[in-house]
């Protein structure tokens, strides 16, 4: 068992400001700062309003590097303190759980400084209309930036002197925030998803792979939108680059070779430096990209590291009572110098210990194959923070390293897990890195696609336990009243979920379904999705990404897949994916309006919203379904499921025709199915495209054929 750090227990050597009763484990890390910070909430505006104050807003998240230097250097800060104090009311936003609120400020954090980050830093009039911007302050003056005290100053002289000007700045920043959102609707036109492709090739970087140069982040939607492509169009140049980059990411220091799972980003364009904070949202779509990878050309290394990311998810990051939690920090206590903190400690490695842990043998040729050197292999540390330590990265290929130590291939990769595990032992002696325990419905919303999506086409049980627990989590401890709610932690459910909790969520109870054939599943997706249309839904088309609040100074629609995915773009495959399986054609227009409504941005720059293609070529493309008439748990059944899984099938809808609870349920809905049936006493497979089914079969060969266009000998 991993030592934890918990760094949401603050400092009592001060007295509590008004944080200390939230859940959140930012806003806890913040509780006993001099700062007499506020939650955002009715009380602390209408005192901004009473006091005719400015607001201070600062929004963060516990993970973050850069939050935890300001917060030590400003808000820790008594001089600063007290100046605040007196004249600002200061509000403190955890990002994660109030999203909507992040998205507004970083719109205008954007269009103020033309850039945007955490920790976010914004003055608004108390009607919450935002005049001054930036992100991280030092605390005096210095490289060039301005100080944050030098910064309140001028702020407070502006509003006293000039308060005019700061208002005109206000309403102009709100105006464009108000543009931001999706304006005009335009026909789908496929041709969109030609130039989605040309733009994302034009900024693949060829060498190692991913899009763009350092700094280097994941993008799983951009693997997804190329892979369907690829399918979609017959372009092998698609494929190629998704799986290039994944190949080179899996190999890079941005992965974590002893404990599984994807550090947030690397600085460097190889992927041998990352910033080392692990977000769940990464893990699981991650987890679902590589699971297509392999499903596309049978890679086993493919399909090795997504186990390896579910298996540190499931290992690190569930709760006891099976939801997943938010994060793991970059930052950690130093296990050479316990007294120092870090980027990274906690995964670095001297050559030393090494050598301590690994028999001399075995430790020469995993410092070989892991790029290990005795004074430290980073490639990038300006703030020479990895002086002597190693991050580790496939520096050799294993048939090379494998001949050097007179090995055959298969022998090498049995020492080098064995000397993971060693490893992996070590390190969880050490103080791990604070944990963010808050449970995001959104987040295991994806988590839970990931590992039913594992089930299916790993064949592993445990899988779909998991996504089942995740699933029954939410249920249980984030519905109330029939809606769901943002955030769940320390026992209490809080903050009105968004557009993506509700779609995420949906999406993952629509995988779970599709691993499990529990027509449950496919009832509560379809309920939640009844709810999303009533609280989300825009007669313009598409959905607002939150629910109606006076709180809020615009309602936004988000119009970007980025390191997660928007809420609209998964609602259209949701609905287009439920209109398969209910035969409700009221959701595929409903899809098809919303994906319109998205025509501007997508006609415009189509890359910004590559899963909203993804959801363009599901609409566009013919119905296709494969009905597999059986008993779930038979053998035969399951040999041709495991036939299907085995094969990336974009835009095909599996149901299985089990004579049971799950037929009955959907012939309701799809009345052909009552004409499905086993032949020959054996389960039998439909591949029906374009409402046209072939000849039934039942033989995991005769499914093959069918599948892959041969004809059935």
């Amino acid at each position: 068992m991993k030592q934890t750090n918990s760094k949401n227990i603050p400092s009592q050597t001060r007295a509590a400001n008004h944080l200390l009763h939230e859940k959140s484990p930012y806003l806890l890390q913040h509780a006993y700062n001099p700062v007499d910070w506020y939650p955002w909430n009715a009380e602390a505006l209408a005192k901004a309003a009473l006091e005719n104050k400015p607001i201070f807003l600062s929004i963060g998240y516990s993970t973050c590097h850069w939050c935890h230097v300001m917060a030590h250097e400003s808000f820790e800060d008594q001089e600063v303190a007290d100046f605040l104090n007196k004249h600002f009311i200061s509000i403190k936003v955890d990002r994660e759980e109030l999203p909507g609120i992040d998205q507004i400020y970083m719109t205008a954090t954007r269009a103020m400084t033309g850039g945007g980050g955490w920790p976010m830093s914004l003055f608004l009039f108390p009607n919450t209309k935002p005049f001054y911007a930036g992100t991280y302050f030092p605390p005096r003056a210095s490289h060039g930036r301005p100080g944050f005290l030098e910064v309140l100053q001028t702020v407070h002289k502006a509003w006293k002197n000039d308060r005019e000007s700061l208002r005109l700045s206000a309403e102009q920043v709100t105006a464009y925030i108000k543009k931001e959102i999706p304006g005009r609707s335009q026909t789908l036109d496929r041709a969109w998803m030609d130039k989605g492709f040309q733009q994302i090739e034009e900024s693949y970087e060829p060498k190692y792979g991913g899009f763009g140069q350092a700094p280097k982040f994941p993008r799983p939607v951009v693997i997804d939108f190329l892979f369907h492509y690829y399918k979609a169009s017959g372009k092998k140049e698609a494929r190629d680059m998704a799986l290039f980059t994944l190949e080179q990411m899996a190999a890079g220091g941005m992965y974590d070779h002893i404990g599984g799972g994807f550090h947030r980003y690397s600085v460097d364009t190889e992927w041998r430096v990352p910033h080392f904070e692990k977000m769940l949202y990464d893990q699981s779509q991650l987890a679902s990209v590589y699971l297509s990878a392999f499903q596309l050309n049978g890679d086993p290394a493919f399909r090795e590291t997504a186990v390896q990311i579910l298996e540190y998810v499931l290992r690190d990051m569930q709760d006891p009572s099976g939801g997943f939690y938010s994060a793991e920090d970059a930052d950690s206590e130093n296990p050479y110098n316990p007294a120092e903190h870090g980027e990274g400690a906690y995964y670095l490695w001297t050559e030393g210990e090494i050598d301590t842990i690994l028999p001399t043998r075995e430790a020469s040729l995993f410092k070989m194959y892991y790029g290990v050197k005795k004074d430290g292999n980073a490639l990038y540390d300006p703030q020479k923070e990895f002086t002597g330590q190693n991050i580790l990265y496939r520096a050799k290929d294993l048939a090379e390293v494998a001949r050097s130590g007179g090995l055959k291939e298969v022998e090498l990769t049995s020492q080098l897990q064995e000397a993971r595990r060693k490893l992996l032992t070590k390190r969880q002696t050490r103080t791990a890195p604070h944990l963010d325990d808050k449970i995001i419905t959104a987040w295991n919303g994806l988590m839970i696609s990931a590992l039913a999506r594992g089930a299916m086409i790993l064949e592993e049980g445990r899988y779909l336990s998991a996504a089942s627990r995740g699933a029954d989590f939410i249920l249980h401890h984030l519905m109330a009243g029939g809606e769901l709610k943002r955030r769940w932690r320390d026992g209490e459910a809080h903050f009105p979920a968004g557009l993506d909790d509700y779609s995420f969520f949906i999406q993952g109870l629509l995988d779970l379904y599709a691993a499990s054939h529990d027509p449950l599943r496919l009832r509560q997706a379809m309920e939640l999705t009844e709810k999303q249309i009533a609280l989300f839904s825009d007669e313009k088309g598409g959905f607002y990404d939150t629910p109606e609040s006076a709180d809020l100074l615009v309602r936004m629609k988000g119009a970007y897949d980025g390191a997660e995915p928007s809420g609209n773009s998964v609602a259209a495959v949701n609905l287009l994916r439920l209109a398969g399986l209910t035969g409700k054609d009221e959701w595929r227009q409903l899809a098809e309006k919303s994906m319109e409504s998205f025509g501007q941005a997508l006609s415009s720059y189509p890359p910004a919203m590559p899963l909203m293609l993804v959801a363009m070529d599901f609409q566009q493309d013919k119905p296709r379904q494969i009905v597999v008439a059986g008993e779930p748990g038979d053998d035969d059944t399951q040999f041709l499921l495991r036939e299907v899984y085995s094969r990336y099938l974009p835009n095909t809808i599996v149901i299985l025709a089990d004579g049971g609870e799950n037929q009955k349920f959907l012939q309701t809905r799809l009345p052909f199915l009552a004409t499905v049936e086993k032949r020959e006493g054996r389960a039998t497979a439909y591949v029906c495209e374009d409402f046209t089914c072939k000849m039934p079969v039942n033989t995991r060969i005769g499914l093959a054929a069918l599948l892959d266009g041969r004809s059935v000998e």
